[in-house]
């Protein structure tokens, strides 16, 4: 109840967007704003081959930028990736960096920024505690930051997830100054992705919103923002997949991600927590395990959160704004954009639950689940999603 919630907090928003289709032919002045000369363009291998990095690199290079590219960063970074990109940003002597890319590219390209001019190892400043205080600050290089995707959103946000391939764990690296100087939201950037990747970075950027909105914390600014980005998604995402040409529904899902990032600094829970061992140790998309697991969970956690999704039902305008209504919502818009309803659709058997649940329990998201859970709670809601028992 909202009652037993302390009404305190700190409260932190975003940075200066510049939202809109074609904006990204805005991309040098951004550098220049950001006092960048000689940026380094960090992006995936998918997406270094396209014309969009090609432009952008040229709209750079005749601007008088001394911009280069690195690439070589996986579906889900790894520690290597950042070591990689940091010996292509010191060759380079850039001074700062593009993050270009879906999530991954966003979060690889950010930490890199951060690392740039910092002595101790990375994982020193995961984000436990205020370990962040370890970081010189004025060792962070600034970033401007073009999502390609509608998902994660990591455009608005002061951290990058990066796994430790030595213990294959996903972990987060935080920093208040690891926010974008500027981001360039051009959802024409998006047109060409895949429906089924639409789909499923939309899901990410539903479940962020979701998760913010029902953490156990007092924060109404980002409740406000969550609810309305869920609406978008609610009314947006079905047409973005069924038309990916839709510039109206790319506009409204890339303000969505934005929104779920901005929200989620209230917390994430569960979802999050079951999601990232499936991304570490299967390697399954990030956005698209979330989506799978988030009935499971939104049902396991619904002593602590059907009030809240009852209001957040009349919002979005479910003609049964009850907790039935709501779930069958959820389903519905999985079951009408392509989700796999369970997590053996994604590679996951009976065998990983012991580990998983483990390493759920010890995800830094955990925290923010409504319910408090650790590995029992946590293989049970694994057991349903493998089940696909609701």
């Amino acid at each position: 109840m909202t009652d037993a919630i302390p009404l305190k907090g700190n409260w932190n928003y975003p940075t200066s967007i510049r939202f809109g289709a074609g904006r990204i032919a805005e991309l040098p002045q951004a550098c220049q704003t950001a006092g960048i000369g000689k940026p380094l363009l960090v992006t995936d291998p998918g997406l270094a081959r396209l014309p969009m990095i090609a432009a952008a690199l040229k709209s750079c290079k005749d601007a008088g930028l001394g911009v280069a590219l690195f690439s070589d960063i996986r579906g889900n970074p790894v520690a290597r990736n950042v070591e990689d990109g940091l010996k292509a940003f010191r060759a380079g002597q850039h001074d700062g960096v593009i993050a270009f890319g879906g999530g991954s590219a966003l979060d690889c390209a950010k930490v890199i920024a951060f690392m740039a001019g910092q002595t101790r190892p990375m994982w020193d400043f995961e984000d436990v505690g205020d370990w962040w205080t370890r970081a010189d600050p004025a060792g962070i290089k600034p970033v401007i930051a073009v999502p390609t995707t509608s998902g994660t959103g990591s455009e608005t946000g002061r951290a990058g997830v990066i796994t430790d391939e030595t213990t294959h764990t996903k972990k987060i690296i935080f920093h208040p100054k690891m926010m974008p100087a500027v981001v360039i939201a051009d959802p024409e950037l998006t047109v060409g992705l895949p429906a089924h990747i639409t789909a499923a970075t939309g899901m990410d950027a539903l479940a962020h919103c979701l998760e913010a909105y029902c953490a156990p914390f007092y924060h109404p600014y980002a409740d406000g923002v969550a609810v309305e980005g869920t609406r978008l998604v609610a009314a947006w995402l079905p047409k973005a997949v069924a038309d990916g040409k839709n510039i109206e529904a790319r506009s409204h899902m890339m303000a969505a991600a934005g929104m779920g990032s901005t929200a989620f600094q209230k917390g994430l829970g569960a979802i999050h927590s079951l999601s990232h061992p499936l991304g570490s140790v299967l390697d399954t998309h990030h956005g698209l395990t979330n989506a799978v697991v988030m009935p499971y969970v939104f049902a396991f956690n619904r002593p602590a959160i059907e009030e809240k999704m009852v209001r957040l039902g009349r919002y979005i305008g479910l003609k049964d704004a009850g907790w039935n209504g709501v779930m069958d919502w959820v389903l519905d818009l999985r079951k009408q954009i392509g989700i796999p309803h369970t997590l053996k659709d994604l590679g996951m058997s009976d065998s990983h639950v012991a580990k998983f649940s483990t390493m759920a329990e010890a995800d830094p998201c955990t925290g923010g689940n409504p319910v408090k859970v650790g590995a029992a709670e946590m293989a049970q809601m694994y057991k349903a999603a493998l089940a696909g028992a609701l």
